[in-house]
């Protein structure tokens, strides 16, 4: 497989810094390294530009940095189109999630595609429903045509024919919502599969079905990994922590299982914060989960395909 590495050091979204210098934790574990080891041809393409905060405005507080993290974004939608284009595929390292406004309207730019969304948090608030402002809790409500225009469009610069179906969209895991996030989650139609489903049917059955969402688009799917799904005692460097996460073995299944699926057309690894990790142990796990998600296995035959 051919492979572009794009880094987008993005802290503006967030409301704790630190998650800028995640791109470059991901690649010092050595995420080119073993992704050449596993057999693909990796071009690290450098990082999107990104305005920094010391300089920037805030501008609106309930959304905030929204002109500097609009440019940051135009970019990476560009950046990821043109890789699709080329047959490649992008992995966008980051950063925080508000960067996957960017990155699958790029993937979605005249594709029709589904998305997997696998985040301890739903990041489908709205400037109105968000306690904060902060943009990295609204990046899938915008991929889904919800929330302010400003942002949905990226201040009209958003790339032509990229919006997401929210019946093609599954979301994995997730294990803190805002209320206003619950009751527009509900409105949009976009599929759930909270913490509880996964104890009530495991992780397989889960993704089966998450599979099952995100395949009825016919051009693929894209996955964005919010490396603070897993449970902080295993990801301790990630700026938003919650209890009760995924185990280790939880989360390679689902990436596995996505590799295994053949429609993966994309993916985000995000919300990494080497100010808040041990010794770069949570940049070492997106590497791992990179890796499961490319194709990396213990023993092949040990595969259960869905039903």
């Amino acid at each position: 497989m051919l492979i572009d590495l794009i880094g987008v050091p993005l802290d503006l979204g967030a409301g704790r810094r630190g998650v800028d210098m995640g791109p470059s934790a991901i690649r010092y574990a050595g995420l080119c390294r073993e992704l050449e080891a596993l057999g693909h041809t990796v071009t690290d393409r450098g990082n999107v530009e990104v305005m920094i905060a010391e300089i920037s405005a805030v501008g609106d507080p309930h959304l905030r940095y929204l002109e500097q993290i609009s440019h940051t974004l135009v970019q990476l939608a560009k950046r990821v189109n043109t890789a699709l284009s080329e047959q490649k595929f992008p992995i966008v390292l980051g950063g925080d999630h508000s960067l996957a406004l960017g990155s699958i309207s790029g993937a979605a730019h005249n594709r029709e595609i589904g998305v997997i969304w696998i985040d301890a948090h739903g990041d489908f608030n709205t400037p109105d429903t968000s306690p904060s402002g902060n943009i990295h809790g609204m990046p899938l409500a915008a991929l889904c045509g919800v929330g302010d225009e400003r942002l949905v469009t990226l201040g009209g610069a958003r790339l032509p024919n990229s919006m997401i179906k929210p019946d093609n969209v599954a979301l994995v895991a997730v294990r803190q919502l805002d209320e206003g996030e619950r009751r527009a989650l509900a409105a949009a139609g976009v599929h759930v599969f909270a913490t509880e489903f996964i104890d009530r049917y495991g992780m397989h059955e889960t993704m089966c079905r998450a599979i099952e969402v995100a395949s009825k688009a016919r051009d693929g799917m894209y996955v964005s990994f919010d490396l603070d799904v897993i449970d902080p005692t295993i990801a301790p460097g990630v700026g938003t922590p919650v209890s009760g996460g995924l185990t280790y073995r939880e989360a390679h299944l689902a990436v596995e299982m996505l590799a295994e699926c053949g429609k993966m057309i994309g993916l985000d690894l995000v919300e990494v914060n080497p100010i808040l990790d041990h010794r770069n142990r949570t940049g070492a796990l997106a590497v791992e989960v990179a890796l499961s998600a490319l194709g990396k296995r213990v023993w092949d035959r040990a595969v259960v395909a869905c039903r």
